[in-house]
């Protein structure tokens, strides 16, 4: 029974590329399933402008005619300027338990890769950090946080017995909510000291010019996340896709915006993790043409109570002057006066100790870790159709 990898080429192709993780999950009750249509944007190059500046190519593996994996191979010009100018990116990776078809799809996307020039291959991400990040190595008894990926426990298995090794584990927190929805005392207090320095406001995104301060946003992530790992510049097209994506769970006081003399320098971003809603939706809002998966989602939304510390940035020369610290802080008001009573601080990089340090002081509990992977790819023409076999270079 032998396992066949070809390429997505056509709508039905791409169906069954988004829909397998829907029959992998079907008896794990913490997964949620993300929404069909939203996938269908994601991976449409015309809706999608991501696809306009890096080459992905989608691969599906199936034995006996069954789909059972997939796997994408990225070539980002950006990613490639910025960390490794031969190092191709795997992404949305979904398997059964099949060493097989795990072997051939990585080889398939390795041949691709290879033939692009590329000598490394490092993942999975969804397509970039922006994405989904990682396979989960633990906590597979915690909930399905928005953005971060729930994978099968015996992925990490699948990569190891492919030669893949760890590049980078990303951690995550959970924080209770305070009953007062105060910080630790002694954080507190830091935080106070910070928002009294002269010239300096913290404030929550204006309504009124939202776009503007969504624009300041992007222009500081990009600043900060310059030389953070793996990490890849909004474009102004891309910027626009992501904020209608977020545009629904956009919370004024879950944005946080800090400005020095009235020049913003910092942002913290939070979330309400619309996960507890659409985990109620089973991945469509509507069925034969009714609403009901949205009727679903709407009356789960009500009961969200976890919001996700989801992106920070401070830029360079503001970094001493603690407004992390100011920003957590206030944060963590706005979402206890919006009923949230559980925040996710994800992810971190395993070796920012800083924010892990933030995490640790607000009481944060080390509940999920996700793991990166590498190896160096093959040599040979590239691989359109099935896996091929053969010895596997492992990164130092």
């Amino acid at each position: 029974m032998s396992v066949t990898v070809t390429p997505v080429a056509g709508r039905s192709d791409l169906t069954s590329f988004i829909r397998l993780p829907y029959a992998l999950y079907r008896d794990d009750p913490l997964w949620v399933a993300p929404l069909e249509r939203e996938r269908r944007s994601f991976l449409d190059p015309v809706r999608n402008p991501y696809h306009r500046t890096a080459a992905v190519r989608l691969f599906l593996a199936r034995r006996q005619g069954t789909v059972v994996g997939r796997i994408a191979a990225v070539v980002d010009p950006r990613f490639n300027e910025r960390h490794d100018p031969h190092c191709g990116v795997i992404g949305l990776f979904e398997c059964a338990d099949d060493p097989v078809a795990a072997a051939a799809l990585f080889d398939t996307a390795d041949a691709w890769l290879a033939a692009r020039g590329m000598r490394r291959t490092f993942g999975p991400l969804g397509l970039t950090t922006n994405d989904e990040c990682g396979i989960q190595i633990a906590g597979h008894d915690q909930p399905h946080v928005l953005l971060i990926p729930r994978t099968r426990p015996y992925y990490p298995e699948l990569f190891s017995r492919c030669g893949f090794r760890k590049a980078k584990d990303l951690v995550s927190y959970s924080i209770p909510m305070p009953r007062d929805g105060e910080p630790p005392a002694d954080y507190r207090a830091s935080a106070e000291r910070v928002l009294a320095t002269p010239g300096l406001t913290v404030r929550p995104m204006d309504t009124k010019r939202a776009r503007s301060d969504l624009e300041t946003v992007r222009d500081i992530y990009n600043a900060t996340f310059e030389e953070s790992y793996g990490s890849v510049p909004l474009g102004d097209a891309e910027f626009d896709y992501l904020a209608h994506r977020l545009k629904p769970l956009l919370r004024p006081g879950l944005l946080q915006i800090a400005e020095m003399h009235g020049e913003p320098v910092a942002f913290l971003l939070c979330l309400p993790d619309a996960h507890q809603a659409l985990h109620a939706a089973h991945g469509r809002l509507t069925t034969f043409g009714l609403p009901l998966g949205l009727i679903r989602v709407a009356r789960a939304s009500r009961r969200v109570d976890r919001v996700r510390f989801t992106a920070m940035g401070v830029l360079k020369e503001h970094r001493s002057r603690g407004l992390a610290t100011a920003l957590l802080t206030q944060a963590q008001r706005a979402a206890f006066r919006l009923g949230h009573t559980e925040i996710s601080y994800s992810w971190v990089l395993e070796d920012n100790h800083a924010s892990r340090r933030h995490a640790e002081a607000l009481g944060g509990i080390h509940t999920l870790t996700h793991r990166l992977y590498e190896r160096e790819t093959a040599d040979g023409p590239a691989g359109d159709g099935e896996g091929r076999d053969g010895p596997r270079g492992v990164l130092p």
